[in-house]
């Protein structure tokens, strides 16, 4: 067997990436929302509640720009806020239980055949896989806050 070149994996990493960014600004286009809309719903997503604060500094975003990203949000029904259960100054934003119904059957589509195809990848290739991801995954959060640093607030 003939060893794959790290060009291509990059590659393919890239053609992955552009191909997403597509499907995301498909997905929030048909949301009615911003793209920055689309990153708070799945970090949401992936990460369960977060508040405010915790939600910018993932998006890059002042405290005052995450406020009206969350009000927009919370008005169109993907959203909503609760007391954070152990600190009464902070809010948790969460994903409203609205918001998993409004998953467009061609995302639960894409969903599946992700899973399958995690699931067809040789068991002993899988813990390889799954530490590229992540390194690649940090690699692109340090790039972001190099280039542009976190912001008080």
């Amino acid at each position: 067997m003939t060893p794959i070149q790290p060009g291509v994996m990059t590659g393919g990493l890239q053609r992955f990436g552009l191909a997403r960014d597509r499907l995301r600004a498909v997905l929030a286009s048909q949301a009615g929302i911003s793209p920055a809309g689309l990153d708070a719903l799945e970090h949401l997503e992936l990460d369960g509640p977060l508040t405010q604060r915790q939600l910018g500094a993932r998006l890059s975003l002042t405290s005052g720009a995450v406020t009206m990203l969350v009000d927009r949000l919370e008005r169109a029904g993907w959203v909503r806020r609760r007391p954070h259960p152990t600190d009464r100054r902070y809010v948790l934003v969460e994903l409203s239980p609205a918001a998993a119904m409004r998953t467009p059957p061609a995302l639960a589509r894409y969903h599946a055949m992700v899973r399958a195809l995690a699931g067809g990848v040789p068991a002993e290739h899988r813990a390889a896989i799954g530490t590229f991801l992540a390194a690649v995954a940090e690699a692109a959060a340090d790039a972001a806050t190099e280039i542009r640093p976190a912001r008080p607030g």
